[in-house]
């Protein structure tokens, strides 16, 4: 009985740290929401933590390419530990392991979190939207396939419709991020969108094309994602209340977003981002597709 009253408070502190490390960040990750129903939002947390200090490991720039890799290959082998359910002395995976056993969580959406770490520390340019989507695949999309197996939805169907959404959030966080990316030698613009243009990624890289120059690209990319985005707006039927309530504002400041990304003058050097004022603006849009999310869908169609 001790034993099982120990654990028990183990447990809860695991929890207690998961969460205090959601509430420390503010990225696109719906780690405090509210809107999260109370008996999920532990397990979030956990998702969460667990993506969080995996980043860490791969952006720890001061470490070689080499450290990085085996501290998120010691990472990985915890995550075995967690999901055969055995003893880990790290409260991340205390609460990780609980939430995979409670919710029934895919596991395999973890290890493709880990994938797109590795890739944050080896590669540097893309090729192709191609290859760029198979990141936002293992980045992006295993976050909203785990969210809809902590809400118990596990169609193909749903599954599809939020892949869609998250590549679209990720790709916009991209076109965001493009005056941070590019100083820190990061190019997510892939090269057969440069190559029309006679550009390089190195030279975006070393500061060599304007913002004018590169504007043709980037409303290219911008038209791109918000038909990735607007694929995604079908899976709103198909979730409950709170849940749809979530990801409509989720679409609606997506698509706010794009609109806006494609009034920059100068997107290389200019930072985007929502107040809290323009989120008051999105409620009431927000609120009519979560009641009507028919109508949601017919709108984005026409």
């Amino acid at each position: 009985m001790q034993a099982t009253a120990t654990d028990s408070m183990q447990l809860a502190e695991a929890y207690q740290q998961c969460m205090a490390i959601a509430r420390q960040h503010y990225e696109n990750f719906p780690t405090a929401s509210h809107l999260i129903k109370a008996d999920v939002r532990p397990a979030v947390a956990a998702i969460y933590a667990f993506a969080r200090h995996a980043d860490d490991l791969a952006d720890e720039g001061d470490l070689s390419a080499k450290t990085r890799l085996k501290q998120l290959d010691a990472w990985e082998t915890l995550l075995e530990r967690a999901e055969k359910s055995q003893p880990v002395d790290q409260p991340i995976f205390t609460a990780l392991a609980d939430a995979i056993r409670s919710h029934q969580l895919p596991v395999e959406e973890l290890y493709n979190l880990l994938i797109a770490f590795r890739m944050d520390v080896t590669l540097y340019a893309y090729a192709s939207i191609s290859e760029l989507l198979f990141y936002c695949r293992h980045s992006a999309n295993p976050v909203g396939r785990l969210m809809l197996a902590l809400h118990d939805i596990h169609s193909t169907e749903a599954k599809h419709y939020s892949d869609r959404i998250c590549t679209a959030l990720q790709l916009i966080n991209f076109w965001q991020d493009l005056s941070i990316d590019l100083p820190r030698g990061r190019c997510y613009i892939p090269e057969e969108w440069l190559s029309p243009y006679q550009f390089e990624a190195r030279q975006l890289l070393a500061g060599e094309i304007s913002s004018q120059q590169f504007r043709p690209v980037f409303l290219h990319a911008i038209d791109v994602t918000r038909d990735i985005l607007g694929e995604g707006v079908p899976l709103l039927p198909l979730l409950p209340l709170r849940l749809r309530f979530q990801i409509a504002a989720t679409l609606r400041a997506g698509f706010t977003l794009l609109d806006r990304l494609g009034q920059l003058e100068d997107p290389l050097h200019q930072r985007l981002t929502l107040s809290r004022a323009d989120w008051f603006k999105l409620a009431a849009g927000t609120l009519i597709d979560t009641l009507f999310p028919l109508r949601a869908i017919h709108r984005n169609r026409t």
